[in-house]
């Protein structure tokens, strides 16, 4: 007998459960979950069950189809967007009182689409709370669940370690995005059916692509990301007046949004840097690659911040190599697995300001060294982090998880 619910394609259904989502065209807000998901409409019907918010299309979306829930009145509904979940926690303490209608509607949501659409796969982005939301709402249903970081570094005492020791442990298979993510898996004791180091991807081919026609200016620093501790901006600012020191006309590029930007740019100010520092605000993904190919250098300075979290494998870091933007990036874990053995030519521990000025210093003083460098950077992250390869790889991965059900 032929399920009435099933997708008049024939293919199978996926459910995507993400907490992060483009909410419109050009959004400010990270689309790696999107990006993902759109390249995986040939082989699925790709349902996104993602948060509401003020303004945010639903429907068909490069053939996803957008569910959005509601979880709090329109104006309330402000604990995802604008920096994420736990900047925003951080920020706005009364905000965790918007926690237990946030997962509970989106269990609701999914149950209600578990009970009217014949979903074969659940893909959870993030083990808490998307990962125990598929977890609550289904035994029959199997889910594959993505660590992209935070939620595996961060998110630390027993009750929540043990929540996703369960989460992965009932899952049909987990990735990560990262070697240094699967280290940590196994280190806290979560032990899914199987665990693959699978990153979301950059587009290589198209949008993040070096251009032989663009000059890179001199001197012009770059920095991107939200303006949140684990990005180590403030390390930055701090390796600044060295910088400025030894290079008098450096300028300093900080695209982004987030809660620290009051305490950056008064940071900027006591330092007596402002000078040379400039806040773009929140920069839309189609005017990043022109950032990233006419600036001297991409400085990322990654650290794990004091919650724990830090970077899983780092999108912006990827999107600056594609574009062939030489880089000196944070000493943290989840590059290495981009970065391999060129690693120790641009990384560097963003808490010592002096080796950072430094690191920094020497790349500008040396161009001709530092495009070779991003060169030899760019070849090894084509063979790892194109978009193409990666869905390829997550199609199997849901197919596989869909077949094991019906076995």
């Amino acid at each position: 007998m032929t399920d009435s619910r099933r997708h008049a394609s024939g293919k199978p259904t996926v459910l995507v459960l993400a907490s992060t989502y483009p909410r419109w065209e050009g959004d400010v807000e990270p689309g790696f979950v999107h990006q993902l998901c759109k390249r995986l409409v040939a082989r699925f019907h790709v349902i996104a069950l993602v948060p509401h918010a003020q303004g945010a299309l639903s429907g068909d979306i490069d053939g996803v189809e957008v569910i959005r829930y509601r979880y709090a009145p329109a104006r309330l509904e402000t604990l995802v967007y604008g920096g994420g979940i736990a900047a925003n926690l951080r920020r706005s303490k009364w905000k965790y009182l918007l926690l237990p209608t946030f997962v509970g509607m989106q269990w609701l949501a999914v149950k209600k689409l578990l009970r009217t659409r014949r979903i074969d796969a659940i893909h959870a982005h993030w083990l808490i709370p998307q990962g125990w939301v598929a977890r609550a709402a289904t035994r029959e249903v199997p889910y594959l669940v993505t660590s992209h970081g935070g939620d595996l570094f961060g998110l630390r005492g027993n009750v929540l370690t043990s929540m996703k020791r369960d989460v992965a442990q009932s899952s049909a298979a987990m990735t990560v995005v990262s070697s240094a993510m699967a280290a940590e898996a196994r280190r806290i004791g979560l032990s899914p059916p199987r665990l693959d180091i699978l990153p979301m991807g950059v587009d290589l081919r198209e949008r993040f692509v070096p251009d032989p026609s663009v000059t890179r200016e001199s001197d012009v620093l770059l920095a991107v990301g939200r303006l949140v501790p684990k990005k180590g901006f403030n390390f930055l600012l701090d390796a600044m007046p060295a910088i400025v020191r030894a290079r008098p006309n450096v300028r300093l590029d900080i695209a982004g949004f987030g809660p620290e930007e009051a305490a950056l740019r008064a940071q900027a100010e006591r330092l007596g840097v402002s000078q040379h520092v400039r806040f773009l605000g929140a920069m839309p993904q189609d005017r990043l690659p022109a950032l990233y190919r006419a600036s001297t250098l991409l400085v990322a300075p990654f650290v794990r911040d004091d919650a724990g979290d830090q970077e899983g494998l780092p999108v912006v870091l990827m999107e600056a190599i594609g574009c062939g933007c030489p880089v000196v990036v944070g000493d943290v874990a989840g590059v290495d697995d981009l970065l391999s053995e060129m690693k120790s030519e641009v990384c560097v521990d963003p808490r010592d300001p002096a080796a950072l000025a430094n690191a920094v210093i020497a790349a500008l003083d040396d161009p001709a060294t530092l495009a070779r460098r991003a060169e030899s950077i760019r070849a090894i992250a084509a063979s790892r982090v194109d978009w193409e390869h990666i869905a390829r790889a997550y199609g199997h991965l849901i197919a596989h998880c869909i077949e094991g059900r019906r076995a």
